[in-house]
């Protein structure tokens, strides 16, 4: 799987402003004097109130990483909570068909093997993958390491029965410390979902 680590688009004072009104820099003195103290989730919902721009749901969670960023704002681990893309796929297949193909045969995304927990492989676009995690029917866990990127993401995978015969895919990496790799995960597990979509659907 190629990730192509580049932001879906630029990530500057300028392009913030166009988009949202504010500069990066403007933002990070609104923050401290409109919402001083407060986390998360209550300031991105805050920007959205104040941009009153939901269509983009990009920039109020990038404005507060490159915010945490800026204040050097981290965890014990040293790095920061970062971007959490998520990828999702409403498949017609069941369940139990779509996590075969997910854990066994992922040739449709350039993993090989079958999946095991503790096992790690290359794929063919030289990311590295771990198997954490294996419930079948239900979840899947990995930890994924991006060719090029030295930090190891975290990734969910859940499948769920809409009760209609399909199955809701959703591949969710977390903590992901850059833009340019967090849109580059999305783009390129989007591509895999899609490829997945079309081999189960036949």
């Amino acid at each position: 799987m190629k990730v192509e680590l580049k932001p879906d688009f630029e990530v500057s004072d300028a392009s913030c402003k166009e988009s949202t009104g504010k500069t990066l820099q403007e933002w990070y003195a609104w923050i401290e004097s409109e919402h001083p103290g407060k986390g998360r989730r209550d300031v991105v919902n805050a920007i959205y109130n104040a941009t009153g721009r939901g269509s983009n749901v990009w920039w109020p969670t990038t404005i507060w990483v490159e915010y945490e960023a800026s204040k050097g704002i981290v965890k014990k681990d040293g790095l920061g909570e970062g971007y959490s893309p998520c990828c999702t796929k409403l498949i017609a297949a069941p369940v139990d068909e779509v996590y075969k193909a997910f854990t066994t045969d992922m040739g449709w995304c350039g993993i090989p093997g079958t999946a095991e927990e503790g096992k790690t492989v290359t794929d063919d676009g030289g990311n590295e993958l771990t198997w954490l995690r294996l419930r079948p029917g239900k979840d899947v866990r990995f930890d994924w390491k991006t060719k090029g990127i030295d930090n190891i993401v975290r990734v969910d995978v859940t499948m769920v029965d809409n009760k209609k015969g399909k199955t809701q895919l959703n591949v969710m990496p977390s903590r992901v410390q850059t833009r340019d790799e967090a849109d580059g995960l999305r783009n390129a597990w989007g591509e895999a979902n899609d490829t997945l979509k079309a081999k189960l659907e036949g």
